[in-house]
């Protein structure tokens, strides 16, 4: 069943904030592999003109597709979530994300398309700090597949 197009633009509540922590960063540059000292040592940072510790670019993902749980979770919306793939995702930054940032998200249905019985989900996270200051929009894509003889 194709997903209702006048769910295209609504907006959900923006989540409570995350609090983006040193170690969380750490194992997060561990687990990608990146070994960029601006990740681990406040030094590092400093010397590149950060306050503190900064997070990989896509650290943030963690946080916007805990975000898009709201839309993807909305009973009203129709998605079956165990038919869904990962299409793609973006990040378009005004700042990197930094140890210390209280971090909010706003998911905005961006987009839904309907492509060979396939239902394609454009969802764009806003992040913005506790001074309400952007910081990163996450661009998700996700692909709902048609049932097997649809």
């Amino acid at each position: 069943m194709a997903l209702d197009q006048s769910f295209v633009g609504r907006s959900y509540p923006p989540t409570d904030p995350y609090e983006v922590g040193r170690e969380k960063i750490r194992e997060f540059a561990e687990a990608v592999r990146d070994a960029n000292p601006a990740y681990v040592d406040p030094e590092a940072a400093k010397a590149l003109g950060h306050s503190d510790v900064i997070a990989p670019p896509t650290f943030v993902f963690a946080i916007t597709f805990k975000a898009a749980g709201q839309v993807i979770e909305d009973p009203q919306l129709g998605l079956d979530y165990s038919r869904v793939v990962h299409g793609d995702q973006k990040f378009a930054y005004t700042r990197p994300v930094r140890a210390g940032d209280r971090l909010t998200v706003t998911s905005t249905i961006e987009a839904i398309k309907s492509l060979a019985g396939n239902d394609i989900l454009d969802i764009r996270g806003e992040v913005h700090d506790e001074a309400g200051e952007h910081v990163v929009t996450a661009y998700t894509k996700l692909v709902s597949r048609a049932a097997e003889g649809a």
